[in-house]
Order: structure tokens, then C-alpha cells, then sequence
């Protein structure tokens, strides 16, 4: 009765109004990664213990017992590719270490001016980036932690910021319906700011003189945060039979630009072979049910595992995700 107190009072806490709204970018960073854990709303830090745990909560990755191997992709209003990928290996004693990528990126875009609204025949594109190394070790049978240290990198054409940024993550559980109590911190690091050849620039020094010549300048952008995100959760059995098994999660979240929000999450699962998932995001803007599904076979030593999540957005176009992942 505690822990549920707690996490009541911790929600009530963080559901205040944030007066930073909007104050941050490199938001590809917030992009749900993993159709597992999106087809939960979100609701995972407590529950997620593979290869995509890198992406939620870096310490999860202890639950990996040998290698494993994960790759999503999904593709954001037909015109952006998101993609993410993993691979985790467990030394025993000395700890588990993760590599990841995550990747959003736009097709090339022909640039069009006032005097060529056509097209001018020449094209831009841009991408983000993030790579991240993962250490994490179970420090006892019940708790678990991990660190992401990942370099973040954006570009719009000939423009790119880049820097670093860590994730840190907790796993506490509990002898009690397999109850874990979870924390997540990512997205913490320095502020980023484009810079590039495009920035260059030249103009008249005075326009009063025809003939005073054109002098060189450059423009300069302003800097801004990385998307600081906290989140707390508990995930917790429903149901633990021989051959169904039900697990629950409700997570509360902070982030440093938009007011706090609830994410709730189960998944339904028959024989260790089918899954069911839903889960629902409380206080967002325009996403809120989620749905998904996934099964895994096992071929020779490795084990194959699809997962399909589906988030229904009220004004933009759903979004449909898809994973592999591959224990060895």
C-alpha cells in the first residue's frame, strides 16, 4: 500500500503546470523506439528488459541473459523515416554493455525560391541522429542500473548541431506479483546550436550609397535544450498462470518542455509465443490509444521475436511500427 501511495503522491506532485513549453529541441530524441514498448502507451520502464531497453530505461538491458539484437522502423506522416537499432551482450559479473542508433531523417526536398517557385534544381534534406554506448549491472537480485552516454547529432542541410547527452535508469523489484519500481532520466546534457556554411552572408553597409561595397557577415542561431524527460513507473503482474500470464504498468513523466502526463500500459501473453498489447497516453496533445501484437519462435539457439504497435493520433496520420529482435 506504500509503494502505490507513493507513486500517487509523486503523479499528484508532477501534474503542474511546466512554463517551459515548447523551450526545447532535438525532440526526435522523444520519438517512442521499439514497437513493444509503443504498443504499451509508453508504459514500460518497469517491464522492459531486452535489447530495446536502451531506449527507455538503460537498465532493463539486464534482463538480456546472453546477446540480443533489435531493429524498428516506422515511417512519422509519409514523410519522415525513423528507425532504431541495438545490440546488447551480457559479460555476467562484469555487467551488461549496450551499443544503439536511432535515426529520423527526410527524403530530399527540391528548394524552391520567390523567383523559382518551381524549383530551382537544387535539393535539401536533413537528419538526426543518435548514437549511445550502454553500461548496466544488477548490483543484487532486486536492484538493477544502468547509464547511457550517446552523441546527438542534427542536421538541415549544410547546418549541424551536435553534442552530448546520458541517460541514467533504475529497476528495483519486488518479491510480490513481480512488482518493479523503475526510474528513467534521459536526454541530459548540454545545449546545442547550429552552425554551418550556410549561415554566411553578405549586405550593403549603407543603402543611402549605391556605391559602398558589400561587406561579409554571418548569421548566428541561438541555443537550446535537449528534451529532459523524467519518468517514474511501477510494473506489476495481473494474472500469472501456467499458460496466460497479464502484466500491468502505469509510468508518471516529466519533461522539461510540456506539462507532466500519465502513460498506462498491459500486455497479455499466452504460452511465452503470442502477445497482446495496449495501453493509453493521458494529457498529450494529439496520441492517445495504442495498441500492438508480436509472437516469437525459437530457430536452432536464438530466439526471433516480431512485435507491430499502432498509435491512433486525432489529427495527424496513425502511425504503425514495426521490430525484429533476435536472442542468441
Amino acid at each position: 500500500m506504500k509503494i502505490f501511495l507513493t507513486l500517487y503522491c509523486a503523479i499528484t506532485l508532477l501534474y503542474s503546470q511546466n512554463p517551459n513549453l515548447g523551450a526545447s529541441g532535438a525532440k526526435f530524441l522523444n520519438i517512442p523506439m521499439g514497437a513493444r514498448a509503443a504498443s504499451m502507451g509508453g508504459a514500460v520502464i518497469g517491464s522492459t528488459n531486452d535489447a530495446s531497453s536502451v531506449f527507455w530505461n538503460p537498465s532493463g538491458i539486464t534482463g538480456v541473459e546472453g546477446s540480443s539484437v533489435h531493429f524498428s522502423t516506422m515511417n512519422l506522416y509519409s514523410q519522415f523515416d525513423a528507425s532504431a537499432a541495438s545490440i546488447v551482450h551480457n559479460f555476467g559479473e562484469a555487467g551488461v554493455i549496450a551499443a544503439s542508433y536511432v535515426s529520423l531523417a527526410m527524403k530530399k526536398t527540391e528548394i524552391t525560391t520567390e523567383l523559382k517557385p518551381d524549383g530551382t534544381g537544387r535539393f535539401y534534406d536533413a537528419q538526426d541522429i543518435a548514437l549511445g554506448i550502454t553500461y548496466a549491472r544488477a548490483l543484487s537480485e532486486e536492484f538493477s542500473i544502468g547509464i547511457t552516454g550517446k552523441y546527438v547529432n542534427q542536421r538541415i542541410w549544410n547546418e549541424v548541431a551536435d553534442g552530448v547527452a546520458f541517460d541514467i535508469g533504475t529497476q528495483y523489484k519486488i518479491n510480490f506479483n513481480n512488482l518493479v519500481i523503475a526510474m528513467s532520466m534521459t536526454n541530459f546534457g548540454s545545449d546545442l546550436k547550429f552552425d554551418g556554411e550556410d549561415l554566411n552572408i553578405t549586405y550593403l553597409r549603407d543603402n543611402n550609397y549605391p556605391i559602398s561595397r558589400l561587406a561579409p557577415g554571418r548569421l548566428e542561431t541561438s541555443q537550446y535544450p535537449l528534451p529532459l524527460h523524467f519518468q517514474v513507473g511501477i510494473g506489476f503482474d495481473l494474472v500469472n498462470a501456467d499458460f496466460v500470464k497479464m502484466r500491468g504498468e502505469i509510468d508518471a513523466t516529466h519533461p522539461n518542455d510540456y506539462n507532466e502526463r500519465i502513460n498506462v500500459g498491459t500486455e497479455l501473453t499466452f504460452i511465452d509465443r503470442l502477445f497482446l498489447r495496449g495501453g493509453y497516453r493521458i494529457n498529450y496533445d494529439d496520441e492517445n490509444l495504442t495498441l500492438g501484437a508480436g509472437f516469437n519462435f525459437q530457430f536452432g539457439n536464438s530466439i526471433i521475436r516480431f512485435d507491430y504497435a499502432y498509435a491512433n493520433f486525432e489529427l495527424l496520420p496513425d502511425v504503425h511500427r514495426y521490430s525484429i529482435e533476435i536472442d542468441f
